[in-house]
């Protein structure tokens, strides 16, 4: 064990690059990978469940889009070509990562409407319509809440965010403690052993009636 995480900002290993492929909506993609990002060889199964499992983006789908924790791109891949309206940000401390997604996001044809940003770059008034994440649980609580804590309140007012976190992982404490935050939170599928959260804003004292 060298030490070094797929959430090093500067990994130093060896590119040792690859190519992953998978389907998700009838889509084919194909990107490129390397050693030192999250899920270097395959589309992880949270990812793989994320995709299949919550609510895509349509053609209609406009506004700004986040994909935090981006990795190589395969959620700012498809959420780019399912919503050809919107923009994608796709944010992760990872210069690798970034760089990585920034090749794939031209090789899919969508470079155009994605932004690849470090966390510090996004405009600090930007809000959004979705964020999408599998976040990264192995950094541990502190940090993982502390991300939370300063993405999920960019969404817009009527904005969902699609979080997935294996349940040995912690996903059903994680889905408590979203729920502790004030966040209303919905879990939207469950598929080999991860869940899939659905997070939106409460809605507001009075709104039902």
């Amino acid at each position: 064990m060298t030490g070094e995480h797929y959430f090093s900002p500067q990994p130093g290993t060896a590119l040792n690059p690859r190519e992953v492929e998978f389907t998700v909506a009838g889509r084919d993609y194909s990107l490129r990978s390397a050693a030192g990002v999250f899920s270097a060889d395959r589309l992880d199964p949270g990812t793989t469940v994320l995709l299949r499992k919550a609510d895509l983006p349509g053609p209609g789908t406009a506004g700004p889009l986040l994909d935090l924790g981006c990795g190589f791109g395969p959620i700012t891949c498809v959420l780019a070509s399912e919503a050809p309206r919107a923009t994608v940000w796709a944010v992760d401390v990872n210069a690798r990562a970034r760089e990585l997604t920034a090749g794939n996001a031209a090789r899919a044809g969508v470079a155009d409407r994605v932004r690849v940003a470090e966390p510090d770059e996004v405009p600090a008034d930007l809000s959004f319509a979705q964020v999408w994440s599998n976040p990264p649980i192995r950094v541990g609580k502190t940090e993982l809440h502390g991300m939370l804590r300063r993405w999920l309140p960019r969404l817009a007012p009527d904005g969902v965010a699609w979080l997935v976190v294996a349940r040995h992982l912690g996903g059903d404490s994680l889905q408590r403690w979203l729920l502790d935050e004030g966040w209303h939170v919905e879990r939207h599928a469950s598929q080999k052993g991860y869940r899939v959260l659905r997070v939106t804003r409460p809605a507001p004292a009075g709104a039902a009636g």
